[in-house]
C-alpha cells in the first residue's frame, strides 16, 4: 500500500471483532492492533474478570488501553479492533461496526469458552450494560450509538470470512 491505511473495527464482545479484524488485517497485508483487557490482565497477573472489575471503580485502566491502542494505530497501516475503535480513532478511513444480537453473541461465546448458553448470554447483558455506562461516564460516548460508523455489518448473517469480505468491498468502492 502506498500511504498508510487506518481501519477501525468496533463490536460488542461476541461479534466476531478479534478474528474478523485479524482476517482482515492478513488480507490487506497490514498489522492487526487488538489490545485488549485480557492483555492488560495477563501483563498485570490478574483474572480477566478481576481488572473489569477493577476498571468500573478506576479509570486509568480504561484511558491506559485506549490512549495505547491510539498511539499503536498512529505508527502506520494497521486494523485496529476494540470495543472503542470507531469512536476513539478519530483518524481512521474506514470505521466498521460489528452487529449481532445478545443471543447469538451468547451462543458463539458459549461454545467459545464451553460454558452454558444461557449463563452466557446473561453474562453479555450484563457486561454490555456495565460497559455502556463506564464508557458513557468516562467519555461520553453510547456503545450502543453506532450509526455514525461508514459501515455497519450484521454478523448473523455469515461467517467470518463473509464479513471481512463485505468490509473490503465496501473499502474498495469507495472514492
Amino acid at each position: 500500500m502506498s500511504s498508510d491505511v487506518r481501519i477501525a473495527v468496533s463490536g460488542k464482545s461476541g461479534c466476531g471483532n478479534t478474528t474478523v479484524s485479524r482476517i482482515l488485517a492478513e488480507r490487506l497485508g497490514i498489522r492487526l492492533i487488538n489490545y485488549t483487557f485480557h492483555d492488560m490482565a495477563k501483563e498485570r497477573g490478574i483474572t480477566f474478570e478481576q481488572l473489569c472489575l477493577l476498571a468500573e471503580t478506576d479509570s486509568q485502566y480504561d484511558r491506559h488501553l485506549d490512549r495505547r491502542q491510539v498511539e499503536l494505530a498512529m505508527d502506520g497501516s494497521c486494523v485496529l479492533a476494540s470495543r472503542l475503535a470507531i469512536w476513539l480513532l478519530e483518524q481512521a478511513d474506514l470505521k466498521v461496526y460489528l452487529h449481532a444480537s445478545a443471543e447469538v453473541r451468547g451462543k458463539r461465546i458459549a461454545q467459545r469458552e464451553g460454558i452454558p448458553w444461557r449463563r452466557s448470554v446473561i453474562d453479555i447483558e450484563a457486561r454490555d450494560s456495565r460497559d455502556r455506562n463506564r464508557y458513557l461516564k468516562l467519555y461520553d460516548i453510547d456503545i450502543d450509538e453506532y450509526g455514525f460508523a461508514d459501515l455497519i455489518v450484521d454478523t448473523e448473517l455469515g461467517d467470518q470470512y463473509y464479513v471481512v469480505e463485505k468490509i473490503i468491498d465496501f473499502f474498495e468502492k469507495r472514492p
